[in-house]
């Protein structure tokens, strides 16, 4: 006989309750048991004819259950130790400086393939055809981009300096 929805919602309402608590006790945290809990009886939704064939399906959902959060520890611990090599991260506290928030203010006013084009030419100092590539548009069409963008930004930054609108984009 093939299990059916009501079979795995009667498992559910019988087994959820006792894994979260036991998801609890493992992880120390309540939310991340109802999400190792969660995940765990999607899982076993997905497999539910085999799981449901076995002699404990509630075993087999506690054994994902604790690999889940297994994984999660060996990740926090990988993190941790990462953190002990390179040190702690740089605080940031100064505000950005005006510059730079004008710049984010004008990027933000072109049209988003612009502003895309501009991000991968001059922040990831990709070339126009690396970009073309990757985008899967033509040469052409980027270059263009890069120039009214350039010309957009000169004129929304009140900035007509050859090093801004007059620069060509790298082929």
């Amino acid at each position: 006989m093939q299990p059916s929805t009501a079979d795995f919602d009667a498992f559910y309402q019988a087994s959820a309750r006792r894994m979260v608590l036991y998801l609890y006790a493992v992880c120390g945290d309540v939310a991340e048991a109802q999400d190792f809990a969660q995940e765990s009886y999607a899982r076993a939704w997905q497999h539910w004819p085999r799981v449901s064939a076995l002699d404990d399906p509630e075993g087999w959902v506690r054994t994902v259950g604790w690999r889940l959060a297994a994984n999660r520890w060996r990740g926090l611990r990988r993190r941790w130790a990462a953190q002990a090599r390179m040190g702690p991260p740089d605080v940031v506290t100064a505000s950005p400086s005006p510059d730079r928030v004008a710049v984010v203010a004008a990027l933000q006013r072109l049209p988003a393939a612009q502003r895309q084009a501009v991000a991968l030419h001059y922040l990831l100092d990709m070339s126009v055809q690396e970009i073309a590539h990757s985008t899967g548009t033509p040469t052409g069409t980027i270059k263009a981009r890069l120039s009214r963008a350039r010309t957009a930004l000169a004129g929304l930054l009140g900035d007509h300096s050859p090093e801004v609108s007059d620069v060509a984009p790298r082929s």
